[in-house]
Order: C-alpha cells, then sequence, then structure tokens
C-alpha cells in the first residue's frame, strides 16, 4: 500500500489519548512521531530523580562510553573519563515511575493504534535511561535499532522521552524520515553496520535528516528501522532520556538469542 505524500504534521498535543488519523498515516510515511508534553511533571521528576539517584551511586547495571568505544568516548575504564556512563540499564526495575510511564495511558493507547491492541515491552533492548554527558561523551552513527535485535519481524516501536531539554548542541536525537520503509544494499553499510556517511549514494538520505528537539516531557515515537544518530554533548550539563520499547503480541522473540534474554513486561489490556 502507497502511503500519503501529502505534508502532514509531525507533532501532537496530548489533548487525549489518541493520534489523530493524519499522524498515524504521517508516522507510517516517515517513521517518527513527537508528542508534546505526554509525560506530566511529577513523573518526569520522579524519573529524573531516580536517574540522578543512580548515577551517582553508580546502580548497576551500567553501560559506560569507554564499553563501546565510539568516537569521542574516553579510550579506557582507568583513562581521563572512564567512568562516563552512557546509559543507566533495566529502568523497569529502578524506580516504579519508570514502569507506570511504560503503562501511561497516552503513550500505551497510541502504541495500539500503530502496533495492535495486545503489546509486549521487551526487557533486554532499550529499558534503560540514556545519558550524554559534557566533555566524554561519544557520537553515535546512523543506525537501525533492529540491526542486533532477532524477532520474528521488525515491527517495533522505540519511545524516548525527554527527561530535560534536547538541542542539536547536547547530541538531540537526529533521524532520517521514510528509511523505514527502505531496503539497502550491504555496501551502503559498515561493518558494524552503520550508514556510511564517506559514500555518494548515502549523502542525499543524510541531507535529509532532522533534529528531534524536544523540551522536558516530550516523547518521540519511533520505528526499529528507522536510521537514526545523535553527536556528542557540546554543552556545559548532561542530558537525559527514558527509552522504552514496544511489540506486538504477536511477534515474539526468536528462542536462543539476545532478544529472548530476558522476561518481558505484558501491557494489560485496555
Amino acid at each position: 500500500m502507497s502511503l500519503p505524500t501529502v505534508e502532514l504534521p509531525a507533532e501532537s498535543t496530548p489533548a487525549d489519548n489518541d493520534f489523530t488519523p493524519a499522524e498515524v498515516e504521517q508516522f507510517q510515511r516517515d517513521g517518527y512521531a513527537i508528542v508534546r508534553g505526554l509525560c506530566d511533571e511529577s513523573l518526569r521528576s520522579r524519573m529524573l530523580a531516580a536517574t540522578r539517584d543512580g548515577l551517582a551511586r553508580f546502580v548497576p547495571p551500567i553501560e559506560y562510553e569507554a564499553d563501546l568505544q565510539y568516537p569521542g568516548a574516553p579510550v579506557a575504564a582507568d583513562a581521563a573519563g572512564g567512568r562516563t556512563v552512557r546509559r543507566l540499564k533495566q529502568a523497569h526495575s529502578r524506580d516504579m515511575a519508570f514502569t507506570e510511564w511504560a503503562m501511561h495511558a497516552g503513550l500505551v493507547q497510541r502504541l495500539r493504534q500503530l502496533l495492535g491492541p495486545d503489546l509486549v515491552m521487551p526487557l533486554a533492548h532499550h529499558n534503560c535511561v540514556m545519558t550524554k554527558h559534557p566533555k566524554f561523551s561519544s557520537e553515535t552513527g546512523w543506525h537501525q535499532d533492529v540491526r542486533y535485535w532477532s524477532f520474528e519481524r521488525p515491527e517495533l516501536i522505540s519511545v524516548w522521552l525527554a527527561l530535560g531539554n534536547e538541542r542539536p548542541e547536547n547530541g538531540c536525537l537526529q533521524l532520517i524520515p521514510g528509511t523505514h520503509c527502505m531496503e539497502f544494499d550491504r555496501s551502503q553499510l559498515d561493518e558494524s553496520q552503520f550508514l556510511r556517511a564517506d559514500l555518494p549514494e548515502n549523502a542525499p538520505l543524510l541531507d535529509g535528516r532532522i533534529y528531534a528537539e524536544l523540551e522536558p516531557g516530550d516523547v518521540l515515537f519511533f520505528h526499529c528501522r528507522t536510521f537514526h544518530a545523535a553527536d556528542q554533548n557540546n554543552s556545559e550539563t548532561p542530558k537525559f532520556s527514558a527509552v522504552l520499547t514496544y511489540r506486538p503480541a504477536d511477534n515474539p522473540p526468536l528462542p536462543n538469542s539476545r532478544s529472548s534474554s530476558l522476561p518481558e513486561l505484558v501491557i494489560p489490556a485496555g
């Protein structure tokens, strides 16, 4: 089925719990949508407090910038900035606020419009707070989240909640609209399945990038096949984002894979 080519709004406000039909069509076409102010201040503040506590006490499980060695990361754990946190893993188990957010009516109802009525939240992927610190944060290249995931179908949606301001200068997410519907030749990617920025055939894609600028409480929904990236944090303050992923119940993880290595949270029927 062909998708509409008319320009549709990429953002909504949480007047109710549903995307409009135009917003659903926009997501289908572009692979992302933004809802402003979806998370209320009280819940956001509780998640932010839990994040700051986890960082202050280095509460495991944690992924450090030095673990992945992306451009700009500290060269080793014992080098300068080696204890810079990239993400606090297993957010669902860190504070009840994250579980409340995972089941938030405005979040879940919109996901049901995109994925169907029966939703499951994998705990093996995302389920984290992404952190981006000044000076020692890394640059993340263009990638699709599904590259290392193993499900029957590449049909999952991630939900990115801004716990603070997100701007180009502090490394907000960038996306290439429509890439969730495209097929890519293996030569367009490097050995780690990042989109190669040095290839002329990839230049038109990169020229179409957008910056997902968010205010505290704003939410970005994006398809697992939508290419996205992020620069380093060049501001003076850390940036925090709570990230969860959902799948339809009839799209289970493949046995004996990383995707099936942890239990999953079944979202109660609405």
